[in-house]
C-alpha cells in the first residue's frame, strides 16, 4: 500500500466527493491549484466560490482559471473566508478546502487566524450538504500557524458526532511541524454547533 501524501490525500477525498454540477468552495484559493482543481471537478454546470484577503492571491488564482479555461465556473471574493455565509446565502454546498497558514511564496506574516478560521469552518458546515465534506490541510509550522492548530483541533474534536465524522490524516514521524488533513464529513441536517 501506498500511503498518500497530504495534497494528494486531499484531492482524492475531493474526487470522490465532488460530482459535475456541485457547489464547491475554496476558503483559501491562494496561487489557484485547488480553485482550478475544483473547478474541472464542477465543470460548466457547477460553481466555485473563492476566498482570499491577498490581491496578490486572487490576482494569481485569476491568471491561473484563464490559462485554463475555467474562469467561468468560478467566483473570487478578495475578502475573509469568515464572509462565506453572506456570499453564498445558504446555497447547499457539496464540498470546500481550507489551506490553513500563509500564501506560498507571499508575505509570511500575513496568515489565516484561529478566530475568523473557526468562524469561517462553522459557517461552511452550515451550508454543507449531507454526505459533503469539509477538507482542512494544516500548516503549522509557524507561531499564529500553532495558536490556529489548537483551536481547531479543540473545535473540531467537539462536533457531534451523530451530525458529523472527523478524521485526522497525519504523518507522525516526520520533523518540522509537517502538515496534516481534517477531513469533516456531515451526516446530517442538522445546523453545525459545538457542545
Amino acid at each position: 500500500m501506498n500511503l498518500k501524501a497530504i495534497l494528494p490525500f486531499s484531492h482524492d477525498l475531493l474526487t470522490r466527493i465532488v460530482m459535475p454540477g456541485d457547489t464547491v468552495v475554496d476558503a483559501t484559493v491562494g496561487n489557484g491549484h485547488d480553485t482550478a482543481f475544483l473547478a474541472e471537478l464542477v465543470g460548466v454546470n457547477g460553481h466555485v466560490y473563492g476566498f482570499d484577503i491577498q490581491q496578490e492571491a486572487i490576482e494569481a488564482t485569476t491568471g491561473n482559471l484563464i490559462e485554463k479555461k475555467l474562469q467561468h465556473q468560478v467566483t473570487l471574493f478578495q475578502e475573509s473566508h469568515a464572509n462565506i455565509a453572506n456570499k453564498i446565502d445558504s446555497q447547499a454546498i457539496k464540498a470546500a478546502i481550507f489551506n490553513l497558514g500563509y500564501l506560498p511564496g507571499g508575505d509570511k506574516t500575513i496568515t489565516t487566524l484561529a478566530d475568523s478560521t473557526i468562524e469561517a469552518i462553522t459557517a461552511t458546515l452550515s451550508l454543507l450538504s449531507v454526505g459533503g465534506i469539509v477538507i482542512l490541510v494544516i500548516y503549522h509550522g509557524h507561531p499564529e500557524g500553532q495558536t490556529e492548530k489548537n483551536a481547531v483541533l479543540t473545535y473540531t474534536e467537539q462536533l457531534p458526532q451523530d451530525e458529523f465524522h472527523v478524521l485526522q490524516y497525519r504523518f507522525t514521524n516526520q520533523r518540522n511541524n509537517p502538515p496534516f488533513v481534517i477531513a469533516i464529513e456531515k451526516r446530517t441536517q442538522k445546523p453545525a454547533r459545538v457542545h
